[in-house]
């Protein structure tokens, strides 16, 4: 009975949500990688155009991997937390490491 039970069809909600997830959370988390990065290397002493075509290097395989991560994982509010929360914590911190950038 509890096997079956875990084979269960998800939801539409749970599939809209994954989806969702992978995207738009996938966006936000390669987002916020990427403005990091940029920032994190031109306070090190990088050249802005260097640091900004490596992150978009980057930024792709990136975001293929939480992409497809979005799907395998078990949890949905940890995707969630870790793609939409992750993405939002760099983009703040790279926004926090502006006032640094400009002097």
């Amino acid at each position: 009975m509890a096997a079956s039970a875990s084979l269960a069809a998800p939801r539409p909600a749970q599939i809209v949500s994954r989806v969702a997830a992978s995207l738009l959370g996938g966006w936000a988390f390669v987002w916020g990688l990427t403005v990091f990065g940029i920032a994190v290397g031109v306070l090190a002493g990088a050249d802005y155009h260097q640091m900004e075509a490596l992150m978009y290097l980057l930024a792709f395989p990136v975001f293929l991997v939480v992409f497809c991560w979005a799907y395998a994982a078990a949890s949905l509010t940890r995707v969630w937390l870790v793609l939409a929360g992750g993405g939002a914590s760099m983009t703040g911190a790279a926004w926090l490491l502006l006032p640094a950038l400009t002097h």
